[in-house]
């Protein structure tokens, strides 16, 4: 997978990319976990809600830090499907802070040529949401810079039970024969068709699992936990994780290190 640079309209200046960093072992495509938002905001006396406000703001920094410094794709869990059995009110301010922030956010990100993706059961979102999510992707489909894909209302267990589904149907209606179904067939079922696996993954707030998120797509996958809260997570924090993946060597069951 490979992209344009993106150019900017934004009066913010670009973030070239630190030179510790080698430019040339970035990994194509980077995941996060962007856990801790309601315990920073409960470590300052706040509601637990504010700190979603925050981790917006975080997920803004990262996104035009990947763009500016080369990654060319960021996933991020943004609700899952077990979220729906949070507090009433914390849902509802999500769902409504979704909503805003596409409607300020959508200019800036068809400006900075992100190409965005929500990847989920989209269908039990409110209809506002799903109409602006659909206008989002539709006007951002042909841009050049980074991919950004949100997950929203998304499980991994799900998401492999739909492909498996869908391929089960095709199967059933003799549009494929069931001999000839592997990892690309299944691969091309998921919500992530087209893009490319994850070479990173990024985990806040010290927590150590993958809370199914992307099952099938993280099978290869470096994995960086960090201590720090979502909302405080920075350029330096970002750097650290960048620095610890370039310290990996990537075998992928083999004996000797493959290059990214």
């Amino acid at each position: 997978m490979s992209r344009t640079p993106a150019t900017s309209t934004d009066t913010e200046p670009r973030s070239a990319c630190p030179p510790e960093l080698d430019p040339l072992r970035l990994p194509a495509h980077v995941a996060v976990i962007m856990d801790g938002n309601g315990r920073w905001a409960e470590a300052r006396g706040l509601p637990r809600v504010m700190g979603h406000g925050a981790g917006v703001e975080a997920l803004k920094s990262t996104l035009r830090l990947c763009n500016d410094w080369g990654i060319e794709a960021l996933t991020a869990y943004a609700f899952s499907t077990e979220n729906w059995a949070r507090p009433g009110e914390e849902v509802n301010f999500l769902m409504t802070l979704f909503e805003r922030v596409l409607q300020k956010e959508l200019q800036s990100l068809e400006a900075e040529q992100v190409r965005i993706r929500f990847l989920g059961d989209l269908e039990d979102l409110p209809q506002k949401l799903q109409d602006l999510i659909g206008n989002a992707m539709e006007r951002t489909a042909g841009n050049n810079g980074i991919h950004f894909n949100v997950c929203t209302n998304y499980g991994g267990r799900r998401e492999l039970v739909r492909a498996a589904q869908r391929l089960a149907m095709r199967a059933a209606t003799g549009e494929l024969d069931p001999q000839s179904i592997d990892e690309n067939s299944l691969a091309a079922e998921l919500f992530t068709r087209g893009e490319q696996d994850p070479d990173l993954l990024i985990r806040t707030s010290g927590e150590h699992r993958i809370s199914n998120f992307l099952l099938w797509q993280l099978a290869y996958a470096e994995i960086h936990v960090t201590d720090v809260f979502w909302p405080d997570f920075n350029a330096d924090a970002l750097k650290r994780a960048l620095l610890d993946y370039q310290s990996r060597q990537r075998r992928f069951g083999g004996l000797d290190p493959i290059a990214s």
